[in-house]
């Protein structure tokens, strides 16, 4: 969808070079690495991204990077399923530990919000391999951009 303009540099003068199709939809990067949101609704999401040679590092596993994008993501899905349309926020901290390797197939994150207040929420994501094997947890804070 977003490959024709993958290469386009962003600019910070001029708005981007892309639309999102939806309010809960992936963005370029996303789009990238492969994510597919399975769902996204009451503060949960569900996404999935295939394994392929490009999320590899030296050793041929998923790099640790990919997964915490992927587990990232499915957290902002998740608060965007609570959020008003158009709502602007960003993680401010994460943390990710890691159980076991990725070697292959497709890797799920399974998101919830786990605390929220006016201005910062809370998740936690697990991500499981293809033989549900739980392979990390992500916790992280967001910060909702105060209204003008």
């Amino acid at each position: 969808m977003y490959e024709a303009v993958y290469e386009q540099p962003m600019s910070a003068e001029a708005p981007p070079p892309f639309e999102l199709p939806e309010w809960i939809a992936c963005a370029p990067f996303e789009e990238f690495l492969g994510m597919r949101i399975e769902e996204a609704a009451a503060g949960r999401a569900v996404l999935s991204m295939p394994f392929r040679v490009k999320l590899a590092q030296g050793k041929g596993l998923m790099h640790g990077g990919a997964v915490t994008s992927l587990a990232d993501t499915a957290v902002a899905m998740a608060i965007k399923s609570v959020l008003p349309e158009g709502s602007h926020f960003a993680t401010v901290e994460l943390s990710l530990s890691f159980h076991a390797p990725v070697k292959s197939g497709t890797v799920r994150a399974v998101a919830t919000i786990i605390e929220r207040d006016e201005r910062t929420i809370k998740g936690k994501a697990e991500v499981f391999d293809e033989n549900d094997i739980k392979t990390a947890t992500f916790h992280s804070t967001f910060r909702i951009k105060r209204p003008k």
